[in-house]
């Protein structure tokens, strides 16, 4: 369809799943870019914990709404509790890689996150990778050992830290998988009290003061700019096939770049460049090839390819 599309007695633009993630993008990098400059100036526990707190706030409405029971009943509860761990330790890991390495650099590790969870896929969920997928595994790979340059930088800590908060993020989107009939709030919301938990946790050992109200106000933003981010990727998702959607997420790359050089002044380097080139290649064929054959298996008997 070319110019509008009805849904639920609405008439929406062919467009508007498009625009309303690229919006969503934005405001993730703006949540990535307020956060690096937050913890350069306070406590990696402190900047979590309100952080969590200010979403707790914003996502509180919609949980009334859907009464505590949509909590209380959640299903498979220790599959909760390990994606609630595996996404904690990714924002903690995000926040500390981000004080000590480039917005960019470390956006491409997370960008790596999809590949980790084909690589994964056939050994925790039993599906079957094909020879096509395995080499794009592998091309990101590549692009990954590129980004950390082993003559230099490979064995840094913020370098590894990267990479196992990037894996976290993985194991948090695997635990997904297998969560499916859990409502978006409801998943959103044990993330975030887990974050909580564990800023509550650490923040005694490195708070620092909060000197004014302005500051306070950035620390609760950071959280608000996450939960609206969150929400316009829900909402791009449920208007637009995930085809159409899904591939901008690559654009956290270019937004991560300009914030870069325009706040903190990274300049790109070559390296990582090339290697978030074969990483969002290897993703976006991933993905397609997945799309491709789900449509197919609808048609004929699955094919491992």
């Amino acid at each position: 369809m070319t110019t509008l599309e009805t849904r639920a007695g609405m008439t929406i633009s062919p467009y508007a799943g498009p625009l309303i993630m690229l919006l969503g993008m934005l405001m993730f990098a703006l949540n990535d870019a307020m956060g690096k400059w937050l913890v350069a100036n306070f406590g990696l526990g402190q900047v979590i914990l309100i952080r969590s707190l200010a979403a707790l706030v914003i996502l509180a409405p919609f949980l009334w709404q859907a009464g505590l029971k949509s909590i209380t009943s959640a299903e498979q509860p220790w599959m909760q509790f390990a994606r609630v761990v595996f996404s904690s330790l990714e924002v903690f890991c995000f926040y500390y890689a981000v004080m000590y390495l480039p917005l960019a650099d470390v956006m491409t590790y997370w960008l790596a996150a999809p590949i980790y969870v084909a690589a994964a896929s056939p050994l925790l969920l039993g599906e079957t990778v094909g020879w096509r997928r395995w080499c794009a595994i592998a091309a990101g790979f590549v692009g990954v050992i590129i980004t950390l340059e082993p003559s230099r930088a490979m064995f840094t800590l913020p370098a590894l830290i990267s990479i196992v908060g990037s894996a976290a993020f993985a194991f948090m989107l695997l635990s997904g998988r297998g969560l499916r009939n859990t409502p978006d709030r409801t998943l959103v919301f044990f993330q975030v009290a887990g974050a909580a938990l564990a800023g509550l946790a650490f923040a005694p050992f490195d708070w620092a003061p909060i000197s004014s109200g302005i500051d306070l106000a950035l620390l609760g933003l950071l959280g608000i700019v996450a939960m609206a981010a969150h929400m316009l990727v829900n909402r791009a998702l449920k208007i637009s096939d995930a085809a159409t959607v899904a591939p901008l997420q690559y654009t956290l790359l270019l937004w991560a770049v300009v914030f870069g050089w325009i706040f903190f002044g990274d300049v790109p380097r070559l390296g990582m460049l090339a290697g978030a080139g074969l990483i969002v290649a290897s993703g976006l064929f991933i993905f397609f090839r997945e799309r491709q054959l789900k449509t197919r298996a609808t048609v004929l008997p699955a094919v491992p390819e």
